[in-house]
């Protein structure tokens, strides 16, 4: 054996659990791999698990025990995949490259959940080091281990050497059914079927994007729990009775990732048989993600409500004392005791209201986008982004292909709203969704998401907001003027409200 042949293929930094499943993940599909992390005891951990899913002593991990052993065991030009948390993480890995002799021409991979800004930036700070290629990963730890939804984004040209291997490790759709294509075996390989991962755009994009499907996470997760909430406090329904209903829900429209796992969580019992979510104490965390989607849509003027309600969701679930203090304090509505054929009829009607307000979160994601590619200069592919998220990762849903199919149609769609199928869908389904929001309403239970969106399908429906009162309002106040609909378009005009005439000028 030559000492070429004796190289890895591929370097990996960072061992915990999405770089573990990714590494395995890799070596599955015929990649030899030199992995280093500070801990070694992970290193240790990947080697032995990948002797026992290999069957054999010979692992197709190898370890090292630094950052100069990783770069001399691997084939030039080296190729480095990065698996640790954002932000300074980063910039301590790739100094230490630095320092182990990085050439130019080598590639590393950031798989964090870094924020885009920081990935523009570090493009820039390091192009004469190495180049730095991102790649956001979706899907958690099966995703990682068994078929991803990649994000890539950066120098064409990585691409190019890092494209086959991608495809290779990602999750795979069925092309005539778009329908995920399982793999749930260590060993398995599948080598057919459209791969979820897809070139973004130049360095940053890959990250925005992934950015944004966290939002649309953020917001389908709060759609979710919103939904468990009625059933369970407002028609007191065990959790086993939720779960047969999310159940029988997936088999349709609300077909999705998230609302599968919703019903394993909701059938677990504890060793004393009781449900195990009614012990998790109510207390949401965040990684920033979802904020940092809100906080992009205010900056482009991309309305975006019902991710930010999600957010705003988990920020007032952390205040847990206060909001027990107010229970004792702030009173609500009497209970209302429903009749099995009422509870049926708003069963019914929290589906469709739970639909509708799915296609709003993905649509104020998609519109995000559109604008902040229009900003940055970009050319996204949304037809793309909506394949590549059909399997794989956490917002995988069954209408991501009538996303795909809206794009096609129409490449410049500026909002899934104006498409035919989903004006037609939350046309239809409309009546049952205000039911369902006016009923839970006068229950007393709090849902921000699934009321939020209503208001942004109402405002998106009016041709005439109240906006007109609110800009007399800045004139009044700040002189701050504002356009008349019967006169030629961008001509400002001011009242001079101080004086008696109150006269309107033209500025």
């Amino acid at each position: 054996m030559t000492q070429e042949q004796q190289l890895c293929d591929i370097g990996f930094i960072g061992l915990g659990v999405m770089g573990k499943n990714l590494v395995l993940n890799l070596a599955d599909n015929g990649y030899t791999i030199a992995a280093f992390d500070l801990d070694n005891a992970k290193v240790v951990d990947a080697i032995a698990q990948d002797e026992i899913e290999n069957k054999t002593d010979s692992s197709r991990v190898i370890g090292c025990s630094s950052y100069t052993e990783l770069l001399a065991k691997l084939k030039a030009p080296h190729l480095i995949v990065l698996s640790v948390p954002a932000g300074e993480p980063v910039d301590q890995v790739s100094q230490s490259l630095i320092g182990a002799g990085i050439q130019p021409d080598d590639i590393v991979i950031d798989t964090g959940n870094s924020l885009w800004v920081d990935t523009v930036a570090r493009e820039e700070k390091y192009k004469n080091d190495f180049i730095l290629f991102s790649s956001a990963v979706s899907g958690g730890e099966e995703g990682a281990r068994f078929g991803p939804s990649l994000m890539p984004s950066g120098s064409p040209y990585a691409w190019t050497r890092i494209k086959p291997i991608w495809e290779a490790i990602a999750a795979k759709v069925d092309p005539q059914t778009g329908k995920p294509i399982e793999r749930t075996q260590p060993g398995q390989v599948i080598n057919h079927g459209d791969p979820c991962t897809a070139y973004i755009g130049p360095a940053g994009a890959g990250h925005y994007v992934k950015m944004v499907h966290n939002g649309i996470e953020y917001a389908d997760m709060q759609i979710i729990c919103e939904a468990y909430h009625v059933l369970r406090e407002g028609l007191a329904l065990s959790t086993d009775e939720i779960a047969d209903i999310f159940e029988q829900w997936n088999q349709g429209p609300l077909d999705s990732y998230l609302m599968e796992i919703s019903v394993q969580v909701l059938r677990h019992k504890d060793a004393e048989n009781t449900p195990l979510v009614d012990l998790i104490l109510d207390k949401a965390g965040q990684k920033g993600t979802g904020l940092w989607t809100a906080v992009s849509s205010l900056e482009v003027g991309a309305p975006a409500p019902t991710i930010a309600q999600a957010v705003y969701a988990r920020s007032i679930s952390s205040f847990k004392s206060l909001r027990e203090q107010a229970d004792t304090l702030l009173s609500g509505p009497e209970k209302t005791d429903y009749s099995s054929q009422e509870k049926s009829a708003l069963i019914n009607d929290l589906h469709d209201a739970i639909y509708c307000a799915k296609i709003c979160a993905y649509a104020q994601g998609f519109q995000l986008m559109k604008l902040a590619e229009q900003e940055h200069g970009w050319k996204l592919n949304f037809a793309s982004i909506a394949k590549i998220w059909r399997a794989g990762c956490i917002i995988r849903a069954v209408f991501l292909q009538s996303i795909t199919d809206a794009f096609e149609r129409n490449e410049e769609l500026e909002n899934l709203l104006l498409d035919k199928f989903f004006a037609e869908q939350l046309s239809k389904y409309q009546q049952s969704w205000r039911r369902a929001i006016a009923n839970i309403t006068l229950m007393g239970i709090p849902t921000g998401a699934l009321s939020s969106s209503l208001s942004y399908y109402d405002s998106m429906r009016t041709a005439v907001l109240p906006a007109n009162l609110l800009q007399a309002q800045r004139d009044f106040f700040g002189a701050h003027t504002f356009e008349r609909c019967d006169k030629a378009k961008g001509k400002k005009y001011h009242v001079q409200w101080s004086t008696a005439e109150q006269e309107i000028i033209e500025i």
